[in-house]
């Protein structure tokens, strides 16, 4: 059975966790070691989490599958106008291929109709599989962009999107 639970700062130190070790597995191909730990250190510390949390549009959702946490997704609501970005949803490796992705992009178009948003925008690394996930969810390719993330590191992003 799938479920999703609302993260708080308690689970700050598991969303960690499993973004860890969902980048050494997803991106290790893709991402050069130093630049995995250099996006995991900036965008995973405790710090940048909590401030997240403390944001009434920002959300993280733990994903479970019979009582085991699979991953999480993190999006906020009102990132634009009328549109919520999804800024992370990760799969620890053996949970992948089980359709929890796609049930986890349910989950988070049904979220977003309970708001005034009428659109979901996401980025997904040009080299990423996931891409083929989410196009067969509907979403579409809009722009492709290269974004300095700092330290001699780029992101080399489709940008996606998915209108209610």
């Amino acid at each position: 059975m799938i479920a999703f639970k609302k993260a708080t700062e308690n689970d700050i130190p598991l969303l960690r966790q499993l973004a860890e070790k969902s980048w050494n597995s997803a991106y290790a191909a893709i991402l050069s070691q130093a630049q995995i730990e250099y996006m995991l250190a900036e965008m995973y510390s405790h710090s940048e989490i909590s401030n997240q949390l403390q944001n009434p549009n920002y959300h993280y959702y733990l994903i479970l599958n019979d009582d085991n946490t699979a991953g999480f997704i993190g999006f906020e609501f009102n990132y634009e106008s009328a549109t919520t970005k999804l800024h992370r949803i990760y799969l620890l490796e053996e949970f992948k291929g089980k359709g929890l992705g796609k049930k986890a992009l349910i989950f988070l178009k049904e979220k977003v109709v309970e708001t005034s948003d009428h659109r979901i925008i996401l980025n997904v690394n040009k080299n990423n599989p996931a891409k083929e996930m989410y196009e067969s969810q509907g979403f579409k390719v809009f722009k492709e962009d290269i974004f300095d993330i700092g330290n001699g590191y780029v992101m080399d992003d489709y940008l996606m999107e998915f209108e209610l």
